[in-house]
């Protein structure tokens, strides 16, 4: 059976993607996901899921084995805290963000305790605070995380892991739009458990979480009195994880695009990949500081995968974006929670070159001039031409 090619969804010409996640799929990663389907129970799919666990383990930074499940990065997190905390169990969120907020919300509708330490949005969390708070009771777990990309803030996932490493509580971060873009140690830095997902530095579709776990948060996991589960109950995903196969159907398609993903990041080496992430946003962030851009994010930990722009004043940040689609086809993301017309926010992820970067100032230079904000021609790409250059 043929089908016909139905239009009504394809998107225009010139289609540009630069949200902060989902990201553009390199051709070699969209070419995977046509590979023909295989036996999810053969040893073709056994091999595909060792090497794609040994080869995300260099980008965790860890020798945790990893699970990996058919669902978001918010179905992640889900399962994470269904499978360490019991009910009634108290929990610490140290929130800066819309992420943080998630957390906290996963947790109160699984029944457990959650406390909440709020940071101001576009600031870090404080080490020192949280450390104070920590003392002061006994909690299952310190959630955070890692990279927000609501604003563009790094945590300091080392100096909490300094927190926690000698205590019963477990470091759980959300890295789902950091992993892949920005230096992740786990187990130099203590962190127990990190959660994350393909559609975003991984350069993968939507649909793909993975959970690498250190060995004290593998123990959790195995006590009785945790939260009921069935579909992402880790018992069972960490005894298949030791033969290679999962415990229910994977998504077989997504695994093979994220092995190929990670493939090219190991070609490019690590530290390539990281450092050209980190120097496109910084010259995204100098190109649009000479375009009056000011940036909400305030702490020294900077994301290097999304840049969160302020929206000048006399402007809303969803005309921004929507005439960066209507004029230029290009996709950019505003803020659907606290901050919403008040920033604008820029991926920096996954395969992207130096011209990506100049060509998004370019876009923005004009569209900001339509709106009335006033900007010297060419000033934005002069500026990241000459960070690139120097």
């Amino acid at each position: 059976m043929t089908a016909l090619p139905d239009a009504s969804f394809a998107p225009p010409p010139g289609y540009r993607l630069r949200l902060p996640g989902p990201t553009e799929v390199p051709e070699a990663v969209r070419a995977a996901l046509g590979r023909p389907m295989i036996n999810h129970r053969g040893p073709e799919f056994r091999a595909l899921l060792a090497a794609t666990e040994e080869l995300v383990r260099p980008v965790l930074g860890t020798r945790n084995p990893v699970v990996f499940l058919a669902g978001s990065g918010t179905a992640a997190m889900e399962a994470t805290l269904a499978n360490i905390l019991a009910p009634g169990e108290r929990v610490l969120v140290a929130s800066h963000g819309q992420f943080g907020e998630r957390f906290a919300e996963i947790g109160r509708c699984l029944g457990a305790e959650v406390e909440v330490l709020d940071f101001t949005w576009g600031e870090a969390p404080d080490p020192a605070v949280i450390g104070a708070k920590l003392r002061e009771g006994d909690y299952g777990a310190l959630l955070v995380t890692h990279n927000e990309s609501s604003t563009g803030v790094v945590a300091d996932l080392e100096a909490l892991g300094r927190l926690t490493r000698d205590t019963r509580t477990l470091l759980v971060t959300d890295s789902v739009s950091g992993l892949g873009g920005i230096e992740m140690r786990q187990d130099e830095w203590g962190v127990d458990i990190v959660v994350s997902a393909s559609q975003k530095a991984l350069m993968c579709p939507p649909g793909l979480g993975l959970v690498s776990l250190s060995e004290r948060a593998r123990a959790r996991v195995q006590r009785n009195e945790g939260m009921p589960r069935f579909f992402f109950d880790f018992r069972k995903a960490l005894a298949a994880a030791e033969k290679h196969e999962t415990p229910f159907t994977p998504n077989v398609s997504h695994l093979a695009a994220l092995h190929t993903a990670l493939r090219l990041i190991e070609t490019e080496t690590l530290p390539k990949v990281l450092a050209r992430h980190h120097r496109l946003a910084e010259a995204l962030r100098a190109g649009g500081a000479a375009m009056g851009l000011a940036e909400f994010t305030k702490a020294p930990r900077r994301s290097s995968t999304v840049v969160v722009f302020e929206v000048p004043a006399g402007l809303e940040g969803g005309d921004i974006v929507r005439l960066m689609y209507q004029r230029h086809a290009t996709v950019i993301a505003g803020a659907r929670n606290r901050l919403q017309g008040r920033v604008i926010r820029i991926g920096v992820m996954g395969g992207h070159d130096e011209g990506t970067v100049l060509t998004d100032l370019v876009q923005l230079e004009s569209v900001l001039r339509e709106l009335g904000h006033a900007v010297s021609p060419g000033a934005g790409v002069s500026a990241a031409a000459a960070f690139l250059a120097g």
